[in-house]
């Protein structure tokens, strides 16, 4: 399985929101100058975001995005379901009327845990953990432009 780039752009919007969370509102033109992502695609990815429930939009001068709750209340899981769609790997594990061989198939239990694992991580970290780390790791990076 591979994660999409819709979802990988999607969590560094998410990122970026929490670490300016203290911040307000921010606009969708800052938040993909910094990021290095086209504003065009953000716009997309947006959308979903803010039909899930996890952001919240405001027009205007100080309008902008921001996140509907804190950033310790919206975990990974949440965003990558949101771009992504179910976090199953194979068919099997979401539907068992999908495959007959389900009682008798130790592949399915295989597919069926490591969803399951990497559902249970996802939903281990929070908004709030991943901006603290981006944070530590843009104050350790050096900056040579003058």
């Amino acid at each position: 399985m591979r994660i999409s780039a819709r979802s990988r752009y999607g969590m560094r919007l998410m990122i970026n929101l929490a670490a300016n969370s203290e911040n307000g509102y921010s606009f969708l033109k800052d938040i993909a100058k910094s990021e290095g992502i086209s504003e065009k695609y953000l716009s997309l990815i947006v959308i979903p975001l803010k039909a899930a429930g996890l952001l919240k939009t405001s027009r205007g001068v100080h309008g902008g995005y921001i996140l509907s709750r804190t950033p310790s209340k919206i975990t990974a899981k949440e965003v990558v379901e949101v771009l992504e769609g179910d976090l199953s790997l194979v068919e099997c594990t979401r539907n068992e009327k999908y495959c007959v061989k389900i009682k008798n198939c130790a592949s399915h239990d295989i597919w069926s845990d490591l969803s399951e694992k990497m559902a249970e991580f996802l939903n281990s970290i929070t908004l709030e953990d991943l901006a603290k780390i981006q944070n530590e790791k843009k104050s350790k990076s050096i900056d040579y432009s003058i």
